[in-house]
């Protein structure tokens, strides 16, 4: 019997994708890859290929590993003066309104590329042009533009996306008016790099042509990234947490990514407690995000500060408590038990592409809560803070599991609540992912505000708090969109997606 993957991608094109590179003799990570490189393309304003990514592997027979392609800070051999230039300030109506940055002056270093091509090097089993063709190919015949990305170019098409002349075509109809959900959209020149990308392999991106297009568009455009910047840029094979959830060993984003550790955090807090009530949730949540806040975003040494917060709970208990815009998440997993989850961001987008590529730039320096030191106060080639947590877990009896969300600073505690519901309680994997959600939100002035979808108890718990709240319709997107696939022990695929965003599941 040929090799069998379940995937669960941000819409139908790209689970074709990843179905595609099954096809063409790929396992679960080729799928993985080519799901998340269709969402690049066919999600603008959701994610794009010039951003960051996380992919956790765990292959059949092996240990787990992490693939850090996390954005970087730019700006080798650049002046003084250029730091701090290049900005475009905007307010956006997202998530209950936004200040952000826009501009080349607040586009990090990609990782992207680098992670993806890495991953496949160490684990893919197709081509690795044929994992990229059928995002290519989707590129040039037209896609159906999704409910989540017209939602958002909505309120960004003329602002974050309306002042830059390479970046209209691909968010505008040919009338100026933004792109609506079920729109065509044609991208032949994204298509054409990603076929040169195929071919000539992914450091082409860092010191090839498509290097040097990056690099100079940045210098005449005022941005910080150097042909040094993307040359020097390295992804990183990472030992994963591992933690016990229930009957799951899972393993999960390390240092010096924020996510990971407050996401193993909360569930071993949440595991201590045996009635695992909605003011549990609410005060776990409060005590870590609130630590967060106070150390992690002003951290100099995420790596360090990461560990020592594990370290502490482990021996004491967190403190305080009794005994990260836009991104994109695809899971896969496959018939031989390799697993692969791969989360991606290009913040809420520089609004800016680089002529001739189709390739749009991220806007990750411009994320205030990601830069909470300051715009451009890191030196180059800082790693910056995320949230992404991709996850891949096993239990003793040979399942296997690969889960992660996109959603900012809910992606922890969205991963949280479906990961408790799965593995401790025994609830259905779509159910668990179904099932309502609640954020606590920590505000600038250091107070809480409870977020919560439509649900009784959590009306409840959230009233008995005394923290203020906001209720949102059931399935709201500010709560992220878990994708999961499963493997049984007894060899049996199955994937599950997320009805806050418009998601899709296949097995091929």
């Amino acid at each position: 019997m040929s090799r069998q993957v379940a995937v669960a991608a941000t819409g139908p094109v790209a689970v074709h994708a990843g179905l595609a590179a099954v096809d063409a003799g790929g396992n679960a990570v080729d799928a993985a890859i080519a799901s998340m490189v269709a969402a690049m393309g066919t999600e603008p304003g959701i994610v794009s290929a010039l951003g960051g990514a996380f992919v956790s592997i765990w292959p059949a027979g092996g240990d787990p590993e992490v693939i850090d392609g996390n954005v970087e800070m730019p700006g080798r051999g650049q002046p003084a003066e250029r730091f701090g230039a290049g900005l475009l300030e905007m307010d956006v109506d997202y998530g209950g309104g936004i200040t952000l940055y826009a501009g080349h002056g607040s586009v990090a270093t990609p990782g992207a590329f680098a992670a993806l091509g890495l991953a496949h090097e160490r684990h893919g089993a197709a081509r690795w042009s044929d994992v990229l063709a059928p995002a290519s190919a989707a590129l040039r015949a037209g896609y159906h533009i999704g409910a989540a990305a017209a939602s958002f170019l909505a309120i960004t098409a003329d602002t974050v996306f309306g002042w830059d002349e390479n970046t209209r075509p691909l968010v505008r109809r040919p009338d100026g008016s933004p792109l609506h959900a079920g729109d065509v959209v044609r991208s032949p020149d994204l298509a054409d790099t990603l076929d040169f990308i195929g071919e000539q392999g992914h450091r082409t991106v860092y010191t090839g042509e498509l290097a040097e297009r990056i690099a100079a568009d940045s210098a005449e455009r005022g941005g910080l990234i150097t042909a040094a910047d993307l040359a020097a840029y390295q992804p990183v094979v990472r030992r994963p947490l591992r933690l016990k959830v229930g009957d799951w060993d899972v393993a999960t984003n390390p240092p010096p990514s924020v996510g990971g550790p407050m996401l193993a955090v909360m569930l071993g807090e949440l595991a201590a407690r045996r009635g695992r009530s909605w003011a549990d949730v609410i005060e776990i949540q409060r005590h870590v995000l609130t630590y967060r806040r106070h150390v992690h975003d002003l951290s100099l040494d995420l790596e360090e500060d990461g560990y020592a917060l594990l370290e502490k709970v482990q021996r004491h208990g967190l403190p305080g408590l009794p005994t990260s815009s836009s991104t994109a998440h695809v899971s896969a997993v496959d018939s031989d038990g390799t697993a692969c989850a791969i989360t991606a961001s290009s913040g809420y987008g520089a609004g800016a592409t680089v002529p001739g590529t189709g390739l749009m730039l991220n806007n990750c320096l411009g994320e205030p809560e990601l830069n909470r030191l300051g715009l451009h106060a890191l030196k180059p080639g800082t790693r910056l803070a995320s949230n992404m947590a991709p996850s891949v877990a096993r239990t003793a009896s040979g399942e296997t599991l690969a889960v992660g969300t996109p959603g900012a600073d809910r992606i922890t505690t969205a991963l949280m609540q479906v990961l408790a519901r799965y593995c401790f309680m025994g609830i259905g994997l779509q159910e668990a992912i179904d099932r309502p959600r609640l954020h606590v939100r920590v505000l600038d002035d250091g107070t809480h505000r409870i977020e919560h979808e439509d649900d009784p108890e959590m009306t409840e718990a959230a009233a008995a708090s005394g923290l203020p709240t906001t209720m949102h319709p059931a399935h709201s997107m500010f709560f992220g969109g878990v994708g999961a696939a499963h493997r049984s022990a007894g060899g049996e695929l199955l994937a599950a997606a997320d009805p806050r965003r418009e998601a899709a599941t296949g097995i091929g």
